[in-house]
C-alpha cells in the first residue's frame, strides 16, 4: 500500500514497479472487457476526481457546461455552484419536469441551443428512471458539444446489461467503483477508441490532478471487475432492482410520494413535503431504529440542503445481505411506520428490535 508508482504501466517514474504494472494492467483489461470500452483509466481516487479529470482534459476555464441540477437529482460535479465545476466553468443546469418527475429532453435541447455548451453532462446522484443516451447524443451533436456520461450510480446495472450502456453514445464515461459495482471506493474513466482523447485523459489524471496511484485500491478494483464479470453478479443486480421496485411500491401504497413515480434502478427518492416532514428528522429517527438511509433534497424542496424534505433509499447493501422482495417489503413497511409516527420512541424501539432480528437472520458475512 505504500509503493509509489507515478505514471502508467510500462512508463513509471519509480523503479520496482514490475508487479504494480501487472496489477494495473489487469484492472484496465478487465474494466474494458466489462463495459465494452477501448480505453480505461483505473487511477482516479474517486468519482469526483475522475470527473475533474474529464473537465481538465476537454475544457478550458470559463467554458460552458450543461448538467443536471443538484436540486433535481444531479451531482455536485455536474455544475453545482459550490463545486469546482460551478466555480471554474460557466455551468447551466437542467432539471426534471416536476409534473412527471422525468427529465424533459426538449427542455435540455432548448437550453443547449440557447447556451451552446462545450460539454453536455448526463448522469445523476438521485434519479430513478432510465436515461435516454441516444437523445443526449442527438442534443450534443446538434450544438457540437462533447457528451460526458457519469454512470456512477448504475455502473453495476450497466455491466450486467440491466441498464443501457452509454459507451456507444458518449465521448467519455466515468463511474465510481463502489455503489452498484460493489467494489472499493474509487473512480474509473472509460471511452471508445480515440488516441488523442486518451492522451488528454491520461495527462489530466496524472500529472494533471493526482500524483501516485493508490495501488492497493487498484488491486481491489481488478477483483471487483472480475466479480462483476461472473454470472452471479447479474443475478445480484436483478435482485437489487426487484427489491427497489418492491420497496417503492410500499411507500406509494402507504400514501408517500415517490419522485418519478417509481424506479428503474437501485434507488428511489421519497418526498415528505405532503406529510410536512423533513428529511433530517426522518433520517435521525430511522437511525435510532437501526435503519440507515440519507436525507435528500427533492424537486421544489422548501428546505435547505442540510434539512431537506426527502429520503434517498437504495437496495444494493440489503441485497448483498441476501434480502429478497419479502424482506424488502417488510423493511419498507417499518420505515413507513417510523414516518407515520415520527418521534415516537416506542415505535422506534419496536422497529429497532425487528431490524436487528432481520440483520441477524441475514448477516453481512456467513461463517
Amino acid at each position: 500500500t505504500n509503493k509509489y508508482a507515478e505514471g502508467y504501466p510500462g512508463k513509471r517514474y519509480y523503479g520496482g514497479c514490475e508487479h504494480v504494472d501487472v496489477v494495473e494492467q489487469l484492472a484496465i483489461d478487465r474494466a474494458k472487457q466489462l463495459f465494452g470500452a477501448d480505453y480505461a483509466n483505473v487511477q482516479p481516487h474517486s468519482g469526483s476526481q475522475a470527473n475533474a479529470a474529464v473537465y481538465l482534459a476537454l475544457l478550458q476555464a470559463g467554458d460552458t457546461v450543461l448538467g443536471m441540477s443538484l436540486a433535481h437529482g444531479g451531482h455536485l460535479t455536474h455544475g453545482a455552484k459550490v463545486s469546482f465545476s460551478g466555480k471554474l466553468y460557466n455551468a447551466v443546469q437542467y432539471g426534471i419536469d416536476t409534473s412527471t418527475g422525468l427529465i424533459d429532453y426538449d427542455e435540455v435541447e432548448r437550453l443547449a441551443v440557447e447556451h451552446q455548451p462545450k460539454m453536455l453532462i448526463a448522469g445523476f446522484s438521485a434519479y430513478s428512471k432510465t436515461l435516454d443516451f441516444p437523445r443526449f447524443r442527438q442534443i450534443a451533436d446538434k450544438v457540437g458539444a462533447y457528451l460526458f456520461v457519469d454512470m456512477a450510480h448504475v455502473a453495476g446495472l450497466v455491466a450486467t446489461g440491466l441498464y443501457p450502456n452509454p459507451l456507444p453514445y458518449a465521448d467519455v464515461v466515468t463511474t465510481t467503483t463502489h455503489k452498484t459495482l460493489r467494489g472499493p471506493r474509487g473512480g474509473l474513466i472509460l471511452a471508445r477508441s480515440n488516441p488523442e482523447l486518451e492522451k488528454k485523459l491520461n495527462a489530466a489524471v496524472f500529472p494533471g490532478g493526482q500524483g501516485g496511484p493508490l495501488m492497493h485500491v487498484i488491486a481491489a478494483k481488478a477483483v471487483c471487475f472480475k466479480e462483476a464479470l461472473e454470472p452471479a453478479f447479474k443475478t445480484y443486480q436483478a435482485q437489487v432492482i426487484r427489491n427497489a421496485q418492491a420497496m417503492a411500491k410500499v411507500f406509494i401504497d402507504r400514501g408517500y410520494d415517490v419522485v418519478s413515480g417509481g424506479t428503474d434502478n437501485h434507488l428511489f427518492l421519497v418526498s415528505l413535503i405532503r406529510q410536512g416532514l423533513t428529511g433530517k428528522d426522518a433520517d435521525a429517527a430511522l437511525g435510532r431504529a437501526g435503519i440507515t438511509v440519507n436525507k435528500n433534497a427533492v424537486p421544489n424542496d422548501p428546505q435547505s440542503p442540510f434539512v431537506t424534505s426527502g429520503l434517498r433509499i437504495g437496495t444494493p447493501a440489503i441485497t448483498s445481505r441476501g434480502f429478497k422482495e419479502a424482506q424488502s417489503i417488510e423493511l419498507a413497511g417499518w420505515i413507513c411506520d417510523i414516518l407515520d409516527h415520527l418521534g415516537d420512541a416506542d415505535v422506534e424501539a419496536q422497529v429497532a428490535r425487528l431490524a436487528a432480528a432481520m440483520c441477524s437472520d441475514f448477516p453481512v458475512y456467513r461463517g
